[in-house]
């Protein structure tokens, strides 16, 4: 089973890169968000991946974030749901909105993605939401497959000017390169935050007595009303959830 690649990025197409790995080029099939996400072609790249088997084909789907590679696995778990649709649930969603809208129980969010009708949105729903509990407190992302987990603090800044040629194509190539790779990794470090954020925040939960399932529930829907919340912004709103009405 082949579960990581690095590499150089060598082409992206509308729904798979190619990845150089020492020599070898792996073609590597991957969701809508996480072909947005990926840097420039030139650039060191690495993705978690899974390998699907079969008589006549040999796939590798390929995966930013631990969640983003476990909900594949999850959803293709489902009958009904195969590598493509669950990677249409993922373009839709991302693995963040698929934590939500399977710990929430929203099928509705999940019938969005292409080619999902409501049986199947509503299967899915049904038979993952008591696995949404531990896929949220998975951490793992691009920055970690990288071994790195924050952009380079200046990226961009002063290549030309050591270079000496401000107009050099190739020099503003590198520059490009740069940029995209510390956006990238910016990025990867904003979703560490955010999944490490309602990790914790789950653990706190689960620690203070809550059920799994009404922990994830109370923490997905605190998420989905503040995105950017730290971990203890996460726990009071959670805690405002679950506390009894009335």
């Amino acid at each position: 089973m082949i579960g990581k690649l690095s590499g150089v990025l060598e082409y992206r197409a509308d729904d798979h890169v190619l990845l150089d790995v020492r020599g070898v080029g792996y073609i590597v099939f991957c969701s809508d968000r996480t072909l947005a996400s990926l840097p420039a072609v030139g650039t060191m790249l690495a993705l978690y991946t899974d390998l699907i088997v079969r008589e006549d084909l040999l796939q590798l789907f390929g995966f930013t974030s631990l969640q983003e590679k476990e909900w594949h696995r999850l959803l293709m778990s489902v009958q009904g749901v195969g590598a493509k649709a669950s990677l249409a649930i993922l373009s839709t969603l991302g693995p963040e909105g698929v934590n939500r809208a399977i710990a929430l129980g929203d099928w509705n969010a999940v019938k969005a993605a292409r080619g999902i009708g409501p049986k199947t949105a509503q299967r899915v729903v049904n038979e993952l939401k008591d696995k949404a509990p531990k896929v949220m407190a998975m951490g793992g992302t691009l920055g970690l497959a990288l071994g790195t987990q924050t952009a380079e603090p200046g990226v961009g800044q002063g290549v030309n000017q050591a270079a000496g040629a401000d107009d050099d194509p190739v020099v503003e190539g590198a520059v490009n390169a740069r940029v995209a790779k510390g956006s990238a990794a910016a990025a990867a470090s904003a979703a560490d935050r955010r999944v490490s954020a309602q990790s914790e925040a789950l653990s706190a939960l689960s620690n203070l007595g809550y059920a799994p399932g009404e922990a994830a529930s109370a923490v997905a829907e605190a998420a989905g009303a503040a995105p950017e919340a730290e971990t203890s912004g996460l726990i009071r709103a959670a805690l405002k959830l679950l506390a009894p009405k009335g």
